[in-house]
């Protein structure tokens, strides 16, 4: 997303729109919808999304990655494409986290995990906003970016690492799938 002058409304954030077909999007939801999903769960309390991930897994009942089952067969063509628009290798984008936001789910404040650094988005189904805030002093400085069904979305860098984002909660269903890169180890 960029403004007029084609500048990113955040440094970091870049997005597509029809980043797959209508065709490709059922075809999505139809195999989220058929995968084991489970209620998230966050230190004992239980969110209204449905989840699955793969390729690596966040424990946050017990604070640590872990791996996980391979990414399925019909992801890998997505993933490809993501991570050929993130201007990645395929290889690089090991984690996949399938969503599946039913009437009333959204997701609060968070940064993605540090473990993981590039993150893909795509997202599916009902058209959404992604909020964007950091703190500067004692205020909040605030971003709202569009997610039309079937747009793709990148965070690296600042807005990665720097700000933290949300979906509020919407009225009707939206399905998303997002690839991560694990972090190089630190030293």
């Amino acid at each position: 997303m960029a403004d007029l002058f084609g500048t990113p409304v955040l440094p970091g954030l870049a997005s597509a729109d029809e980043f797959i077909t209508p065709a490709e999007e059922r075809s999505a939801i139809a195999a989220i919808d058929a995968a084991d999903l489970s209620p998230f769960r966050f230190q004992g309390w239980t969110g209204k999304r449905l989840t699955s991930s793969y390729g690596w897994t966040y424990d946050f009942d017990a604070g640590r990655l872990q791996e996980g089952e391979p990414l399925p067969g019909w992801l890998l063509p997505l993933r490809d494409r993501a991570a050929h628009f993130a201007g990645l290798s395929p290889d690089v984008l090991v984690q996949a986290l399938l969503i599946c936001y039913d009437p009333g789910a959204g997701i609060g404040w968070h940064r993605d995990r540090p473990a993981f650094g590039h993150v893909v988005g795509i997202s599916l189904g009902a058209p959404a906003v992604m909020r964007f805030r950091r703190r500067r002093g004692e205020r909040f400085e605030r971003v709202s970016v569009p997610l039309p069904p079937r747009g793709a979305y990148h965070l690296s860098g600042e807005a990665r690492h720097e700000w933290e984002h949300s979906i509020a909660e919407m009225d009707e269903a939206r399905w998303s799938i997002t690839f991560r890169s694990l972090r190089p180890p630190a030293g």
